[in-house]
């Protein structure tokens, strides 16, 4: 196992905590289903000697109902590697964790059973970042609270996150915070990239008044955003995700992208990347690599700057919704 090295990774701090994140985020959602465990620990070797300390994670990924197979997969690398005090772990609760009425949600019972589980399948004694996975329509935000406060008295966990929330949750839940005196959310992860700029409406702004960091899931699109095109060992028709998003997208956007791209020197991957480590209030995008190689190729992204000219053009290709509520009011 080589040294913790932060030579030439970049930090930033997670929302208005004190907290210095990497800005790419090692998404495990792969590890188990697409990738054995043997290359998903040397994916997280690489991302060590890479410096990136933020690995991303949940209680359902692995989508075998109720064994955490992912955080399985990492709880058996942070034992082996030594590595636990150098990485900044986040996992999720919210999905359906068994068959009963109580194994969803986010009550403080559910909670309370699933932070537990988290902590035993990652073979750690607590959690840097616990994050809602989705917003809870059914339970209040007292309650939701009193379970995270206690959860942080007991030292289990450190900080709160959320997960898709829209705008007003976000409000919703850090002034119920507020009202409880508690810090309340610092990071909100959120479908964001240049082809899905919905949450430029009302997510981001809400964030940034509140002072969450944002964490962009899904950077590529679905692979639109990777080189889709080019890929001549892929069709760009037919029934798969990937092809309803390109037919929604528009091929003929997607192929001005990456003739962009193309002017730049650059691929498609790393530009996307790129552009959003230049949104205003984004920690880091999540990045979910299948092999090493992958994750080597994403930090070019770090490097690559990107000028007003380079910028505009990209909102010419990719239009933003522009701000609430001038976007669709007078």
């Amino acid at each position: 196992m080589s040294k913790f090295s932060v030579a030439h990774m970049q930090y930033t701090h997670l929302g208005r905590t004190g907290l210095q994140v990497s800005r790419l985020v090692l998404g495990t959602m792969n590890f188990g289903p697409d990738t054995t465990e043997a290359d998903s620990h040397a994916i997280m070797d690489r991302a060590v000697e890479h410096g990136l300390n933020f690995f991303d994670t949940a209680n359902i990924y692995g989508w075998k109902l109720g064994e955490g197979w992912t955080e399985q997969i990492v709880g058996r690398w942070l034992a082996s590697s030594g590595q636990r005090d150098n990485i900044v772990l986040a996992t999720k609760v919210y999905e359906p964790m068994g068959e009963g009425p109580n194994t969803s949600g986010l009550s403080a019972r559910h909670i309370r059973q699933q932070v537990e589980g988290s902590l035993r399948r990652l073979r750690t004694d607590h959690l840097d970042v616990y994050q809602a996975h989705h917003v809870d329509r059914h339970t209040p935000w007292d309650e939701f609270w009193q379970a995270m406060d206690t959860l942080v008295a007991q030292g289990k966990i450190l900080y709160v996150g959320s997960s898709n929330f829209a705008g007003w949750h976000i409000a919703q839940a850090s002034e119920a915070a507020r009202r409880r005196h508690t810090l309340g959310l610092v990071s909100e992860q959120h479908l964001y990239n240049l082809a899905e700029r919905s949450a430029e409406l009302e997510v981001l702004p809400s964030a940034r008044d509140y002072g969450l960091g944002v964490i962009p899931w899904s950077p590529l699109h679905g692979g639109i955003l990777g080189g889709f095109l080019r890929k001549t060992h892929r069709r760009a028709t037919g029934s798969d995700i990937t092809a309803r998003r390109l037919a929604a997208l528009g091929v003929d956007r997607v192929r001005a992208y990456e003739a962009f791209c193309d002017e730049l020197g650059e691929h498609p991957a790393t530009v996307a990347l790129a552009w959003l480590l230049h949104q205003d209030g984004v920690t880091g995008p999540i990045i979910g690599p299948r092999t090493v190689e992958h994750l080597d190729h994403s930090l070019r992204a770090l490097d690559v700057r990107l000028g007003p000219d380079e910028l505009a053009r990209l909102d010419e290709i990719f239009p933003g919704p522009g701000p609430a509520p001038e976007a669709y009011a007078w």
